[in-house]
């Protein structure tokens, strides 16, 4: 099997594809790449483009280090921690509410909901703009089949972050905002652009990702009843189950941009200076040579390096929070509801179309809840 090989597109550019595990995790290191993108060229909107310019996604050192060493400081483990009680709330609220229905779609008032509550609590996001904040982070993420109404809602999107950091300088809190408006290195601190867009990314892309793990997740065990009936009967499975399921089914299939910042060698092959490198997770978590039966989903996979939140100087800050709103997703609800089933055939279920690897929904039958305790 190549690891790694040209692939023409219908656009007529030639991106370098990555799908061994061995070369993705070199590529995900690999020095001679950049994240930088060139907004005009890939038909940004001016606003868009600035804004995720000044994403730590898409700089590289020494910006990204800088922003990296900054944010860190605010995104320690002390604080996600700390959330646990806040996550075991919202999962509880979420699980009450789905007690009245008699079927219902598990990623509309669950999957999606959960992670989504999260962040917004976590940044701070006024309770009266949440339900707006879900449709512009669902337009700004849903790629090119809605950009069409992408400026509009960005700019407003923008506008409000812009509001709350003000707001949140003037008046500071205990959320993370206020812990990155206040952090500073020596006389180095966030200025008001690079803030912006980093709520701005943690806001689309600290929940996207969590609901489809959630998503995901939930399907395969209701998919195979063996699978949710040993992880009642075991518990103690769940935090490896999770990690598994990152890997069986990566809720991001391919790496966000990233090219050649300069011409070399790659598996044998010339990558030319410019050449953008697609790097597929999705693949590289289902090679034979890294993971023993690798198209088998095995709630007890111990050896697990799964590069489902990427690897190198890129790895997911937000990686700790995710595995434990999921932790805390999977165990609350199939404590709530041990006979939870699926309300249609598995082969009916429908999957996004755009750059996430997830369900479009998930309809499910509650039935029979355990009385919640607190």
């Amino acid at each position: 099997m190549t690891s790694a090989r040209q692939s023409t597109p219908p656009d007529g550019a030639t991106p370098l594809l990555v799908t061994g595990f061995d070369a993705a995790r070199r590529m995900l290191s690999e020095r001679r790449t950049s994240k930088i993108l060139d907004a005009e060229a890939r038909g940004l909107s001016p606003e868009l483009g600035d804004a995720m310019l000044r994403m730590i996604l898409f700089l590289d050192p020494p910006d990204h280090t800088r922003l990296r060493r900054l944010v860190s400081a605010a995104f320690s483990a002390a604080r996600i921690e700390a959330l646990r009680p806040r996550i075991e709330r919202v999962a509880a609220d979420l699980l009450d509410a789905m007690d009245r229905l008699e079927t219902l779609d598990l990623i509309e008032a669950y999957a999606w909901p959960l992670p989504m509550q999260v962040i917004c609590d976590l940044l701070g996001v006024p309770t009266d703009s949440r339900e707006e904040f879900r449709t512009w982070t669902a337009i700004v993420a849903g790629g090119a089949a809605r950009e069409h109404e992408q400026p509009t809602q960005l700019t407003r999107l923008l506008g409000v972050i812009r509001g709350m950091i003000a707001d949140q300088r003037a008046h500071p809190g205990d959320g993370l905002l206020s812990d990155l408006i206040a952090v500073r290195e020596e006389e180095d601190r966030f200025s008001d652009g690079e803030l912006t867009s980093m709520v701005f990314a943690l806001l689309v892309g600290g929940h996207e990702t969590t609901a489809g793990l959630i998503g995901n997740g939930m399907f395969r065990l209701l998919e195979d009843r063996e699978r949710w009936n040993r992880l009642r009967a075991e518990p103690g499975l769940l935090p490896t189950a999770i990690e598994e399921f990152i890997r069986f089914d990566s809720p991001l299939a391919t790496t966000t941009y990233r090219a050649a910042a300069e011409t070399f060698e790659f598996a044998g092959q010339t990558v030319a200076v410019g050449t953008p490198i697609d790097i597929s997770l999705a693949q590289a978590n289902r090679d034979q040579r890294r993971f023993p039966q690798a198209d088998r989903l095995q709630l007890d996979r111990v050896e697990n390096p799964h590069l489902g939140f990427g690897h190198g100087i890129h790895y997911c800050l937000g990686a700790p929070l995710a595995r434990m709103e999921a932790q805390v997703a999977f165990g609350a609800l199939m404590n709530r509801y041990p006979d939870l089933d699926l309300a249609v055939p598995a082969g009916e279920l429908t999957w996004r179309s755009d750059f996430m690897h997830a369900l479009s929904s998930l309809p499910v039958r509650p039935r029979g809840a355990r009385p919640h305790q607190e």
